[in-house]
């Protein structure tokens, strides 16, 4: 009999450890072609099938939280959420806790688009005073300072899809938008309607990070993010949704 309840034991804690998820932290600003949402659920999107993917192999379950971006550090602080992904390092300098880094996954340019092309790159401290597109809660460094000396000024909208929807029906003359949403935004337009990069701003190297909990698999999440990357898995996934070839990740 005590073999037999040792043995139910081991299956139920096995079973335990099984179901328990990995919970993955969603900021509620993201939009196509990162993350598409139905009733505010997460459903595919580049960063949906990598957190996916990811989880598969590491053998959890995926769990998705999703959240406003100002209550996302908190969550990782207080082991609510366990993974975020598509962040830059240097954007948690100040913040507390104990995490560990990915690889850089992704290189992103910030581009300031617009509708019509420019021959030459404007230079953002060349412009009159107007307002800017921007996503609400974003950081642009290299534009802060004109926003602070009101050379420029932010106009904010939820998400990056409605930043470039502003664009195009004329509210503003210039917004700011990554390589892929300018990229899937313009799929749906004419060649003649296409949104135009005219600067490159900055450039992003994005990974992802791991709160260090004993109870997380942490050095197996990094491992798996790595083979997804050598192995052009995550390459594959960009593809899917925007084509062409992914800027190289040095």
């Amino acid at each position: 009999m005590r073999l037999v309840l040792g043995a139910m034991l081991l299956i139920s804690l096995d079973g335990m450890a099984a179901d328990a998820p990995l919970r993955f932290v969603v900021p509620d600003s993201w939009a196509m072609p990162m993350m598409q949402f139905e009733q505010d659920r997460p459903t595919q999107g580049i960063l949906h099938d990598l957190m996916l993917s990811l989880a598969t192999q590491v053998g959890l379950p995926a769990e998705f939280h999703v959240l406003p971006r100002g209550r996302i550090q908190t969550a990782m602080e207080h082991g609510e959420v366990d993974v975020r992904c598509y962040v830059v390092q240097t954007w948690l300098t100040d913040q507390p806790g104990d995490y560990s880094w990915s690889i850089p996954l992704f290189t992103q340019p910030d581009l300031l688009v617009s509708r019509q092309a420019s021959t030459a790159p404007i230079n953002p401290a060349d412009l009159s005073a107007q307002p800017i597109g921007t996503v609400l809660r974003y950081s642009y460094p290299t534009l802060q300072p004109l926003f602070d000396a009101k050379r420029l000024e932010r106009d904010d909208a939820r998400n990056q899809q409605l930043v470039l929807d502003k664009l195009l029906a004329g509210r503003n003359r210039y917004a700011v938008s990554n390589q892929w949403s300018l990229d899937w935004f313009n799929q749906r337009l004419l060649p003649q309607q296409q949104l135009k990069a005219v600067a490159e701003l900055q450039e992003l190297k994005l990974g992802c990070y791991v709160r260090n909990d004993p109870k997380l698999p942490v050095q197996r999440i990094l491992g798996t993010l790595m083979r997804m990357k050598t192995s052009g898995e995550i390459d594959d996934i960009i593809r899917l949704y925007i084509g062409g070839e992914p800027k190289a990740t040095p």
